[in-house]
């Protein structure tokens, strides 16, 4: 009886570990592809369709060439969005940001044309996991299938019994103007072509059944190729691999990466290696809506930036050679939006990857003599800067460096009106009657917030290196944030050549690019984190200041209708960057708590919104958004991203296990009680004075504990 008993209760343990869920199992690839409409989620009534998280569902492994998706509409986003009812095809690069989706393919049979083959498609026969998407294609009956390796997609499409077998190619088609495309028939089951747009994309094609013929259906100066396979009642299957270099290049990817495997496999392996990346960080207790939220969030901060090499480690670079420097390049990351936040992410639990990608912004910076940003600012100072200080070293740093001290310091390069900043001390505005919100100037206050910031950054890498002078002279010109607050408003203005502030002012108007960079002057007036005890000193008292802050969290959006903000705590907006680091602003003047009210309000309102539960307040903007509600989640956040070390919070989580990459330190994070009030913060029973943990205290792999009350 007794071993009866005990074999029982084995196969319950045995059956409540199989129902137990992986991390891999939380993740929604879906989340974040639908679009706000209501009022009150987005803080105005739109009049057109607001910005979306603007995230793909579809196939890729962690920081891949190929990301394999649907797209409902070009020059959209990623190409997806959750309201559309039909797919143009499955493209095979996607980001976010109103690019890519190159060589669009789509299954067909059937009688169609070149101006007419999309189908419908419900999501009621729609999948989507990490490394696989499924969906079932309505005007054609077919059910495909879609998972994908590095640098290789993997198309599985079963048709109806008898049904011919077609694939639409569309190399006219991707969400940037293409230039150039070509389609070759290159043995009875191979294909090989390119598309060029922004850059030039080669694929080779390996189909499990013959190609009868490549044809084109023609639409006035629209061309449109069609390839043709034999009949059968099997799957169609579709192998293929690229490369950003070309064909034969291509051709040796797949050989290396997919050939001989099954889709079952390629599916597996995909799962396998999600699943080994999101499992770095282990949760305990919380709800399974915010574990679903967490593992999402976290899945979406490991999409970009994307591999460009090949597997023999070939790449074509800035100037368009081919060339082979033995490291993976990547394209540059979104350093506007994930220098805050996703790129600290990624060197904690990818420093290979994070290596490589600095190594790419070097290699890119010494073709054109500075170092590359992405569309405002010069964060890279902060991205390699923080990498270098938390111990991520495999790189050149001295031309990191050079390059960075160029930015700093040389107009023409990265930085407009550098030598403005560097010697008024602020960049000036220009003084316009009637601005509106497209009004396109100089958004003269951000870049001066922001290169305070970056000289900063570049500092901190300069005492690190010994260069004394250097540091002295950047140090000097980190508190010229100072020169564009105006104390009679107490917020962050714009001021002209003279020093007079500029006179048509309204801090709850938002702009593009004058004065503010996508921000009105709430959203831009609390950003210093390099000398946030200096901001809030520019106020009368810290009661001040924090009345300042009260007022920003409360007075209402007055329903201005801007495209990329949405979402508003009063005036806060996380619908955009700008000011994802000012709900932190309570710590320095002694109210944590409140601090926490705002973060948790944050994390219960604006992920998973809308009818579908699938909105974000806002851009994800290649994972920012997504590593914002990471951190937070688990208690801890990089409030200055070039400092290494971390401002802690009260995490929604009992337990949090977290694994650096490339090594078997750990650390754990612990929860006592649920208040938002911070009383005591130990680390290896150690108390900690203040709310920062340094990185190189989290190295040494002990507790961290957060007592609330």
């Amino acid at each position: 009886m007794k071993k009866i008993l005990s074999i029982v209760l084995l196969l319950l343990v045995i059956s409540h570990v199989k129902a137990q869920k992986l991390p891999v199992d939380y993740v929604n690839p879906l989340l974040g592809t639908a679009t706000l409409w209501d009022p009150k989620d987005l803080g105005y009534v739109p009049t057109h369709r607001a910005w979306g998280a603007e995230v793909f569902p579809g196939a890729s492994l962690p920081n891949a060439m190929v990301q394999l998706t649907p797209v409902t509409k070009f020059h959209s986003g990623s190409g997806y969005q959750y309201e559309d009812t039909v797919i143009y095809g499955f493209s095979h690069t996607s980001k976010g940001h109103w690019n890519l989706c190159y060589i669009p393919l789509l299954p067909a049979t059937g009688i169609f044309t070149a101006d007419d083959y999309k189908s419908s498609f419900s999501h009621n026969n729609e999948t989507a996991h990490p490394g696989y998407y499924q969906v079932y294609l309505q005007r054609y009956g077919i059910n495909a299938e879609l998972t994908s390796t590095l640098r290789c997609a993997f198309h599985k499409y079963t048709f109806k019994k008898g049904q011919h077998k077609k694939l639409i190619a569309d190399l006219s088609m991707s969400n940037e103007k293409v230039r150039q495309w070509d389609i070759k028939q290159k043995d009875d089951h191979v294909f090989t072509g390119f598309q060029q747009a922004g850059e030039k994309m080669y694929f080779y094609a390996v189909a499990n059944y013959k190609i009868t013929n490549i044809d084109s259906l023609r639409k006035d100066t629209k061309i449109v190729p069609v390839v043709n396979f034999e009949d059968g009642d099997q799957p169609l299957e579709l192998r293929i691999g690229f490369s950003f270099v070309s064909i034969k290049n291509a051709k040796e990817n797949l050989e290396k990466e997919m050939l001989g495997k099954s889709f079952v496999q390629v599916r597996k392996e995909a799962t396998a290696t999600w699943e080994h990346l999101l499992s770095k960080i282990k949760v305990s207790g919380g709800t399974e809506r915010q574990k679903g939220l967490f593992y999402s969030c976290l899945y979406r901060s490991f999409l970009w930036p994307a591999l460009r090499s090949d597997i023999n480690g070939d790449f074509t670079d800035q100037s368009g050679k081919v060339v082979n420097k033995g490291f993976n390049y990547y394209t540059e990351p979104s350093l506007w939006d994930d220098y805050r936040n996703k790129l600290i992410l990624l060197g904690m639990l990818s420093p290979k990857v994070t290596n490589d990608v600095i190594k790419s912004l070097i290699d890119k910076g010494e073709k054109t003599g500075f170092m590359p940003t992405f569309f405002h600012g010069d964060h890279a100072a902060a991205f390699i800067a923080g990498s270098y200080l938390r111990g991520l070293k495999d790189y050149n740093v001295k031309s990191a460096y050079n390059l960075l001290l160029r930015n700093a310091t040389v107009e023409g390069g990265t930085r407009p009106y550098i030598t403005e900043f560097n010697t008024k001390g602020y960049i000036a505005e220009l003084e316009v009657e009637k601005p509106v919100t497209e009004t396109v100037t100089k958004a003269a206050v951000t870049k001066t917030l922001e290169y305070a910031y970056d000289d900063y950054a570049v500092a901190l890498l300069a005492k690190q290196l010994g260069d004394t002078g250097n540091y002295k002279m950047l140090m000097s010109k980190t508190g010229n944030y100072k020169n564009v607050f105006d104390p009679s408003t107490g917020f962050m203005r714009g001021r002209l050549a003279n020093g007079d502030w500029v006179k048509h002012f309204d801090p709850e108007y938002p702009y593009y690019e004058y004065m503010y960079r996508e921000a009105n002057a709430w959203q831009s007036s609390f950003f210093a984190p390099q000398d946030p005890n200096g901001l809030v000193a520019l106020y009368p008292s810290k009661a001040a200041f924090e009345k300042k802050l009260d007022d920003f969290f409360s007075i209402p959006w007055d329903g201005i209708e801007a495209y990329n903000l949405t979402g508003f705590i009063g005036q806060y907006c996380q619908g955009n960057q700008p000011d994802h680091s000012a709900p932190f602003m309570y710590y320095f003047v002694g109210k944590q708590e409140k601090s926490q009210v705002i973060l948790d309000s944050i994390m219960n309102q604006f992920y998973g919104m809308g009818k579908e539960k699938l909105a974000y307040a806002g851009m994800d903007d290649a994972g920012e958004m997504s590593s914002w509600y990471v951190f937070n989640a688990i208690g801890f956040y990089p409030f200055s991203p070039a400092d290494p070390r971390y401002i802690v919070s009260v995490p929604i989580f009992d337990k949090v296990d977290f694994k650096f990459g490339g090594t078997n330190t750990g650390f754990t994070i612990i929860k006592t009680n649920s208040g938002k009030k911070i009383s005591q913060i130990t680390y290896d029973g150690r108390k900690i004075n203040g709310y920062f943990i340094d990185n190189e205290e989290l190295l040494k792999g002990k507790k961290l504990v957060i007592s609330t009350e």
